[in-house]
């Protein structure tokens, strides 16, 4: 158990029965009554948010989550296949349950961290950059600049990425996956 006053940023609580993590936190001591904790909360299940006030001092429980970097293996059917990199053990996670901001990122043989909660699996984070090859995309036109307009590109695993217009099919790029933009060519 830990106090409403050592509330910080990233720190993990079980709120509700569920497993949340301090997005922001600010402490409120007004003129008149007791001091409070006004905070924002982020489902690590859902992905939900929620502004909550607690009482200064009120005892909160402090959630294990348990962080795993895996490998991503496979594709079986609708679940997503990942092994330990150190017990090798496998471990399957229902497409379903998976963020659609992370699924469109899923490329086999990377390593992608794992958050256990209770035994079970409640999230998974990608790379913050990810090398992919361009599937499909209109050709490039002659006399076009890196500074000169955007187009759509489809990459391998599917996610549509705007690039610049020299762009071409085959063309291997990086990608940062927590705002879905072109870097630069690999």
């Amino acid at each position: 158990m830990i106090s409403s006053n050592d509330l910080r940023p990233g720190l993990s609580i079980v709120f509700d029965g569920d497993p949340w993590q301090v997005v922001e936190f600010q402490h409120v001591k007004p003129g008149k009554g007791a001091a409070f904790v006004r905070s924002k909360l982020k489902n690590l299940k859902t992905g939900n948010t929620r502004e909550n006030t607690f009482r200064a001092g009120e005892k909160i429980e402090k959630a294990e989550i348990d962080k795993r970097t895996m490998q991503y293996l496979y594709l079986d059917g609708d679940q997503y296949v990942f092994m330990d990199n150190e017990t090798f053990e496998q471990t399957m996670v229902h497409g379903d349950e998976l963020n659609p901001r992370v699924a469109k990122y899923m490329k086999e043989s990377l390593e992608y961290e794992v958050l256990f909660y209770n035994g079970s699996v409640i999230g998974i984070e990608p790379p913050n950059f990810v090398l992919l090859e361009v599937t499909e995309t209109d050709p490039g036109v002659r006399g076009d600049t890196s500074s000169g307009g955007s187009k759509p590109a489809t990459v391998e695993t599917g996610a549509i990425v705007q690039v610049p217009l020299f762009i071409n099919i085959g063309d291997v790029l990086r990608i940062d996956t927590r705002t879905d933009n072109y870097l630069e060519r690999a």
